[in-house]
């Protein structure tokens, strides 16, 4: 079946892509099989040259791949330039450490010799999101091809233009044929991917239930995955907060990528004894954001990815709205064209409502009054996802306090949380395992083999 890419903002056909056949597909794996016994015997130094360049081909073509991700999924082009020149930071970054971090170690033992070395698995097969459509892809692929791995990209299907592009990129890059490959599938077909021998592990980012349902299938094969999965990550405002800067962060962290990110702050955990002015000011900061054309370089929001997505949002706001949260802006479907959804502030969260309990994807905040600091990191907690989160005071022990409690993989103090080539990457609880990104994330595809002489 053809795959099609309609335009958010006018409800245009980008493209339509022809559907893989199994053959095709086998090819590709095939291809990608057959590239890895030469990629990991040419040095680091040779692959970091492919890399590099594809990084300078990003930065040098950034206004088009942003124009592409205006196109396919509705970010506005200035937030795509800045996901452009972040996939360049990271495939520059493991070109200059790749090879540091993946050195051999030696360990005394009682051994004549012993080390470690760290060695390439073979195919890796990336499950990526429309969210982040470069980014997410340059996450895992940079690591992974700078281990020596090949990479197979099965990217979301409304992001398929995107996915052509980044094998493109690597073509024109030096790299050779077969060493990164996509595959143009629909998800149903994923499962057969996964249970071909010559694909050694899987890497997803994408909701939880997608996660769990790779998890099991690679399961069953016994293969490597790493998962990055659904967030609800919280943000702490304790008294000693400096609130017009809080309020400006967290509706920023609430609406980049017009909220459509697992890291996106989402529920705000907000003392009483300044919940009222807290309210007041993020309002005052979340109205400011305006919705209109992604191309446009004034806009700040685009439309959300799909329309579905959309109503699936609005369904949840219209849900804990009637189960008792209270609106404070938003939360009405704009008139017209496009798969827009506005700055949206909901208070008195409570349990049971889809506001606290549920992610919500898309630029809706819900607020949540606690007493004091132990019943805060209490309503933190009290969520399937650990993922992110974030705590604003000015009282350094406190917030040391708080982070050390806090079930997350990423802890952002006076800042919100983000993503950094040079930090460890990744979730606990329902928002997967593994990490990306740093010294930790080009180990997770790697044989760390022992090697022992004994006499």
């Amino acid at each position: 079946m053809p795959i099609e890419s309609i335009n958010p903002y006018d409800g245009n056909r980008v493209r339509i892509y022809d559907e893989h056949s199994d053959e095709a597909v086998g090819e590709i794996v095939g291809s990608a099989h057959r590239a890895f016994e030469d990629w990991r015997a040419r040095s680091f130094d040779e692959r970091a040259g492919v890399v590099r360049k594809a990084a300078a081909i990003l930065r040098a073509e950034k206004e088009a791949f942003a124009e592409l991700m205006a196109l396919e999924m509705g970010k506005p082009v200035a937030q795509g330039r800045a996901e452009a020149e972040k996939s360049a930071w990271v495939l520059d970054y493991y070109a200059e450490n790749a090879e540091a971090f993946l050195s051999e170690e030696t360990v005394e033992t009682n051994a004549v010799a012993s080390h470690v070395v760290f060695e390439p698995l073979g195919v890796v097969l990336a499950v990526m999101p429309w969210n982040f459509p470069f980014w997410q892809v340059f996450r895992f692929a940079a690591p992974a091809l700078m281990a020596g791995n090949t990479g197979v990209l099965k990217h979301a299907s409304n992001v398929s233009g995107s996915a052509l592009a980044i094998e493109d990129v690597f073509g024109r890059a030096g790299a050779p044929a077969g060493v990164f490959g996509v595959v143009l599938v629909p998800g149903r077909r994923v499962g057969r991917l996964i249970e071909d021998p010559r694909v050694r592990a899987v890497t997803l980012t994408g909701s939880t239930p997608a996660g769990k349902a790779v998890a099991s299938q690679a399961g069953a094969v016994l293969k490597k995955t790493v998962l990055e999965l659904g967030g609800s990550d919280p943000y702490l405002i304790l008294d000693d907060a400096d609130l017009e800067k809080t309020a400006a962060d967290c509706a920023f962290a609430r609406l980049i990528n017009g909220g459509q990110s697992c890291i996106a702050a989402k529920r705000f955990i907000v003392l009483e004894s300044i919940r009222a002015r807290f309210e007041e000011l993020f309002c005052e900061a979340m109205s400011r954001r305006t919705m209109g054309d992604p191309l446009d370089e004034k806009t700040l929001i685009g439309p959300q990815a799909r329309h579905d997505l959309r109503d699936e949002l609005h369904d949840q706001v219209v849900r804990s709205t009637r189960a008792g949260a209270r609106l404070l802006l938003g939360g009405e479907i704009p008139s017209g064209a496009g798969a827009f959804y506005p700055p949206t502030v909901l208070t008195d969260v409570r349990p049971g409502m889809p506001a606290y309990d549920d992610e919500l994807f898309g630029p809706v905040a819900s607020v949540i009054g606690v007493a004091d600091e132990d019943e805060a990191i209490r309503v933190a907690n009290d969520t399937v996802f650990g993922l992110g989160a974030a705590v604003y005071t000015s009282d350094a022990d406190q917030a040391a306090r708080v982070v050390a409690a806090l079930e997350a993989g990423s802890c952002f103090i006076n800042g919100f949380v983000r993503s950094d080539p040079r930090l460890p990457f990744g979730g606990i609880k329902e928002s997967g395992y593994g990490r990306e990104l740093s010294s930790y994330g080009i180990r997770e595809f790697v044989n760390v083999k022992t090697v022992c002489r004994i006499a």
